[in-house]
């Protein structure tokens, strides 16, 4: 797919209030071709809607650029701050458009709140419903045809349903005006939550006619926002990139030597925070295991506290879910499962108990304090050989050979019978591997288009597909691309948590994103450190930030970050490299392109 041509906008200040607006909300939803109004006429009802259905006095960085774009028919990359009001993009821009709006939203527990908030607007901004395997068929059929006959305006799906025929040929004939990709980090394998499924949207959107696509994320780093282009196929995007920077949310890092400190470290932290009156809080472990563990210890230090991860029973986390949002629960402690989508402004602190796989995640998920804008903190209770677990995460490169024979099960299925397709046990029967490396096997066939994977996990040989030997070599190639990248990412997480510099410049660098002068909201500006560096703008360099270079071994990349002593460059085939300044210069290691 050819990459498209982008425009950035990048906001980081906030819109001055709105305006009066000369024309209705009943003129202003009911215009048969908003995209041929004019930036004023489009301007006027934006704002129109925005005030008296959503209540807006005044936008958040980003939300009327984007606004603007999509209205006007043009694809849109929003990347906006966690609790920065991307949803309203599409609230606002989807009562302009002369069509229905499908939304792309990954978890059936964040369609229901997005379904919910609508639900409370309808009268002025229509009806919405959602689409889900937990619904009975006929409901699944009721909201099809709601969204066929116009009265239903926005319907939210997970991705797996657009693997369904009947599903697409249904929203085809609605005739969508606007594709919504929520969290659409999900698209790119550079992102932290990379789903496969979400590699079928391209496809589904040209299926549906080509509407116009609006994608949404708290983070993208460079990298990710190229991918999420290119994946949907993306015609002359406005990219609209309102900052990363939550001021408010203090950062920390709490060093401990020893396993048995860094556990106590947690706890007392976790009691001082709730002892002084900031909470609630989210707790994050790695494992099951831990998030269980931990909210065992803080209950028997009298709080309220829950674990929530994948492992318990659906009914269980929804209890939970519920309680955390009626402030029945000083503390939820969880895996990453736990705070995609749920808006709690008033969650005070966020501590991990390990660093997170990348700095994307660690961004997206201290992004869950402070929404409110009152002061947060976002506390990382750090050990050194804890990277240790994230680089095992991050490893697992498979074997040729096992991938050389998933794909030639796959490939000989239709001559064997299997017309409906070969899923995880059979593969399991056949093979005597566990299901998780096998699911991971097929999604790599997947992405290099050698299987297609049905709505019921059920494999196919894709059309045209290579021979098993050459399939496997390229799944291959991509997983050890991945595997590279992967590490990459957990290295730049050790340098935020060992960096003596200010933590936000650091943490925004990453984002390629500067902060002229410490921040003065971390605890290495607190302490003085963070003063004893120079800014960016201070360094003398050869290599500035955003300067394209090459390196003799990893190809082409861009710097990221200057620091005294050394820059932090994001390749394209091995992902971030931190490199010492002078090697650099005494070996010719980087050259400007």
């Amino acid at each position: 797919m050819p990459r498209a041509s982008t425009q950035t906008t990048t906001t980081q200040t906030t819109t001055a209030e709105l305006t009066t607006a000369e024309t209705t909300t009943a003129e202003a939803t009911t215009d048969p071709n908003p995209a041929g109004a004019t930036a004023a006429v489009r301007t006027r009802r934006i704002r129109q809607f925005a005030r008296d259905v959503l209540g807006y006095e005044s936008f958040r960085p980003g939300q009327e650029e984007a606004m603007q774009a999509v209205v006007g028919g043009r694809d849109t990359l929003a990347v906006l701050p966690s609790g920065a009001g991307k949803t309203a993009i599409y609230q606002v821009a989807g009562q302009l458009l002369a069509g229905p709006v499908v939304v792309v939203s990954p978890l059936i527990a964040l369609q229901r709140d997005q379904v919910d908030r609508l639900t409370e607007l309808e009268a002025e901004a229509g009806r919405a419903a959602k689409l889900n395997s937990t619904m009975s068929a006929g409901d699944q059929r009721e909201a099809l045809e709601g969204l066929g006959d116009g009265t239903v305006r926005f319907l939210f799906l997970a991705p797996e349903q657009l693997a369904k025929p009947d599903v697409v040929d249904a929203l085809a004939a609605a005739h969508p005006a606007l594709f919504v990709v929520d969290e659409a980090h999900c698209v790119s394998a550079w992102g932290h939550d990379f789903r496969p499924d979400y590699l079928r949207l391209g496809n589904a959107v040209e299926q549906l006619g080509s509407p116009t696509v609006l994608a949404l994320t708290a983070t993208a780093a460079p990298p990710v926002r190229a991918e999420i282009v290119e994946r949907l196929g993306m015609t002359d995007p406005a990219i609209v990139v309102a900052g990363f920077d939550r001021p408010e949310i203090r950062l920390e890092v709490d060093h401990h030597a020893d396993a048995r400190g860094k556990e106590l470290g947690v706890l007392d932290r976790v009691l001082t925070e709730i002892g002084e009156g900031r909470g609630p809080g989210i707790v994050y472990s790695a494992t099951r295991k831990g998030t269980e563990t931990i909210a065992d210890e803080l209950r028997d230090r009298g709080l309220r506290a829950q674990a929530y991860h994948a492992g318990l029973h659906r009914a269980d986390r929804e209890e939970t879910q519920r309680a955390w949002m009626d402030d029945e629960l000083d503390v939820v402690v969880a895996t990453t499962a736990f705070g995609m989508g749920i808006d709690k402004p008033g969650t005070r602190f966020v501590i991990h108990s390990e660093p997170a796989d990348s700095v994307d995640s660690y961004y997206q998920e201290i992004g869950r304090a402070g929404r409110d804008g009152d002061p947060a903190l976002a506390v990382l209770v750090y050990r050194q050989e804890d990277l240790g677990l994230r680089r095992f995460f991050a490893a697992g490169t498979p074997a040729e050979e096992e991938l050389q024979q998933v794909a030639g099960l796959v490939a000989a299925a239709p001559a064997a019978g299997l017309e409906d397709g070969v899923d995880v046990r059979t593969l399991r029967q056949e093979t005597g591997r566990a299901a998780s490396p096998l699911v991971r096997d097929l999604n790599l066939l997947e992405q290099v288009e050698a299987v297609v994977i049905d709505e019921d996990g059920a494999a196919h040989p894709a059309e045209n597909a290579p021979s098993p030997g050459e399939a496997a070599a390229a799944a291959r190639e991509l997983a050890e691309h991945h595997e590279k990248v992967d590490q990459s990412r957990v290295e730049m997480m050790r340098g935020y948590a060992e960096t003596a510099e200010c933590r936000r410049q650091f943490l925004l660098g990453y984002f390629g994103e500067q902060l002229d002068q410490p921040c003065g909201n971390c605890d290495n500006c607190t302490s003085g450190t963070a003063q004893e560096h120079p800014g960016p703008d201070d360094h003398d360099t050869p290599f500035p930030v955003e300067t394209p270079v090459a390196h003799t071994e990893w190809g082409n990349g861009v710097v990221m970050r200057v620091e005294d002593d050394r820059i932090t460059v994001l390749f394209d085939e091995v992902g971030y490299k931190t490199l010492g300044l002078a090697a650099v210069l005494e070996h010719d290691l980087l050259r400007a392109r």
